[in-house]
């Protein structure tokens, strides 16, 4: 399903432009709407965001269930901080996976107004200000110049969601074209490769050292495999996927 992507900081109006997104997408098409966050995980945000590997835990269960959800007919709302820039492009890379289009709702506010709202919460809804100055300290501000904070859509406290554009952007909008297969570059090197030959592949700097000839059904094993231990140790830095597949190509092929 198309995947719309709320971003900002905590106590932003999130939740507010996810559930007028989902009333108009539900009153103007026949499309199932979903939304997913923190509060269908029924997480504490004081004690997830004081521990990093908590954190992390909250983000790749939310990874989790955009994965299971994504397909190519209904809507999906990330309704979450996504805040931090390789977590954005880790969602962009399922999208691209899924071929369906995503866009970006980015609810841009001040850290006072953040602030103001957050003491307007009941209090066991409130983030400590501790942890509400931290996370906005932190917040990595997606850039349209980005291709997975693109298309994005910028939107402060006064502005009426642009519903036609955003509808536009999820359903006129071809799927991103997916990576040059990795599997496909080590199968064809294969062809013309001796055991201890090293491989280049598409956006890795570093090489794959083949030991043996493998098959496709070996490949995509290892390719899941990666996935799977990505969740588990997540990078912020985007820039070293490529070379963290291939390092661990290396390891589990010999």
């Amino acid at each position: 399903m198309p995947l719309i992507l709320i971003c900002g900081h905590p106590c932003s109006g999130k939740s507010r432009r996810a559930n007028e997104l989902r009333d108009y997408f539900i009153e103007n098409t026949d499309r199932k709407v979903y939304i997913v966050g923190d509060e269908g995980l029924g997480v504490d945000r004081n004690s997830v965001y004081a521990d990093s590997q908590n954190e992390k835990n909250l983000r790749s269960a939310l990874r989790s269930e955009v994965e299971r959800k994504l397909n190519k007919d209904d809507i999906l709302i990330l309704d979450s901080l996504n805040y931090i820039k390789g977590y954005r492009y880790e969602l962009f890379c399922l999208i691209k996976h899924a071929q369906t289009p995503h866009c970006l709702v980015y609810c841009l506010t001040s850290a006072d107004l953040s602030s103001d709202w957050n003491k307007e919460r009941k209090v066991d809804c409130q983030y400590s200000q501790e942890i509400l100055d931290a996370l906005i300290l932190r917040f990595e501000a997606p850039d349209s110049r980005n291709r997975w904070d693109s298309p994005l859509f910028t939107i402060q406290n006064e502005d009426t969601l642009p519903f036609e554009a955003i509808s536009d952007a999820i359903f006129k909008r071809k799927a991103p074209l997916p990576n040059q297969s990795t599997q496909c570059a080590v199968l064809d090197s294969q062809r013309t490769s001796v055991p201890g030959d090293h491989i280049l592949i598409p956006g890795a700097t570093e090489k794959i050292e083949l030991t043996r000839s493998r098959n496709m059904a070996e490949l995509r094993k290892l390719r899941r495999q990666f996935i799977s231990y990505t969740k588990i140790h997540p990078t912020e830095d985007i820039g070293q996927i490529a070379n963290m597949f291939v390092q661990y190509l290396n390891k589990s092929m010999h």
